[in-house]
């Protein structure tokens, strides 16, 4: 009843009461406000109701059975949904263990509001789920629209953040980019320095970026290999603006046909075949002048993406 009553506090202000009836949308609006208590002591709301939740539920297997908890199932049941939106799953070990935990609880609560399968935002918001690949136009107008807008951040944040696991996982330079930019909007936010709308729309904006970042092999004629080895090589602006764009894809060929040849599975432990595929880069680098001055950051970088692509190269 003490985490109970600390949950009811943060949502102090949002009326629930109806949510035995109001489903997920209830689930929703619940979530969304403890989003937006980010002043005082509830700087971070998010975390504190998802930790007093889990000790809440934790209490309540104890004591499920005694009337007293009995009086309190629908309840109980409610503030787990509103975490379950509000955590996200890092490794589908956890996310088993979690449905497990969920399940348990759900056969203790009869007639609990939580839903067959882990309650995410796209069901309490009423969206539906879309193909990762299919961040656009239109799918991002519903989610600028929605009136939970808080939760609406969350969402956003969420799928930007699977966009860049998925696409980017295996492009460095672009990895780094958009994981520091994403960081960069999130925190701003989270420190109240831009507004939810202005947040939002920066979100929606780099969701538009990451398209067309996922599509420039096809618009550069080169191979995904390709494209990563050449934003390696035009990380450097400078090096950008001394070479014509025909040079830095001549280059990015040529490494991904070298350096695939001469990848070993345990090039990376070896210092002696490392400083030799180091030699190969510069002398390629060279080869069609790329800055001097600038080279030997630009390899250590082209070694890094190596190293990302390496496995998935000798696999194959």
């Amino acid at each position: 009843m003490e985490k109970m009553d600390v949950l009811r506090a943060l949502l102090h202000g949002f009326d629930y009461s109806g949510f035995l009836a109001g489903g997920h949308r209830t689930l929703a609006g619940a979530a969304n406000h403890v989003l937006g208590l980010k002043t005082g002591e509830t700087r971070d709301g998010k975390k504190r109701f998802a930790d007093t939740a889990l000790a809440m539920s934790q209490a309540f297997t104890l004591c499920c059975t005694l009337d007293e908890a009995r009086a309190v199932r629908e309840e109980v049941a409610f503030m787990q949904g509103v975490k379950a939106i509000l955590t996200k799953k890092e490794t589908s070990a956890e996310k088993r263990t979690d449905e497990a935990r969920e399940l348990a609880i759900r056969q203790i609560i009869s007639q609990a509001v939580v839903s067959e399968s882990v309650v995410d935002i796209f069901d309490a918001v009423g969206l539906d789920k879309p193909n990762i690949d299919l961040l656009d136009d239109e799918f991002l107008a519903q989610v600028r629209n929605l009136p939970e807008t808080n939760l609406a951040v969350e969402l956003l944040e969420r799928l930007l953040e699977g966009e860049i696991k998925s696409r980017f996982a295996s492009n460095v330079v672009q990895n780094r980019k958009f994981t520091e930019l994403l960081a960069s909007v999130i925190t701003r936010y989270q420190n109240r320095s831009i507004e939810t709308a202005q947040v939002m729309e920066e979100l929606v904006q780099m969701a538009r970026k990451f398209r067309e970042a996922a599509s420039r092999g096809e618009q550069l004629g080169l191979t995904e290999d390709e494209v990563r080895f050449y934003d390696a090589l035009a990380n450097n602006e400078s090096a950008v603006r001394e070479l014509t764009d025909e040079t830095l894809k001549k280059i990015a060929h040529e490494l991904t046909e070298n350096l695939r040849q001469n990848l070993t599975v345990d090039w990376s432990e070896r210092e002696s075949v490392r400083a030799k595929l180091r030699l190969m880069v510069k002398r390629i680098l060279r080869k069609y002048k790329y800055p001097p001055d600038l080279q030997d950051a630009a390899v250590e970088l082209v070694l890094q993406q190596a190293q990302v692509m390496g496995e998935s190269w000798a696999i194959a």
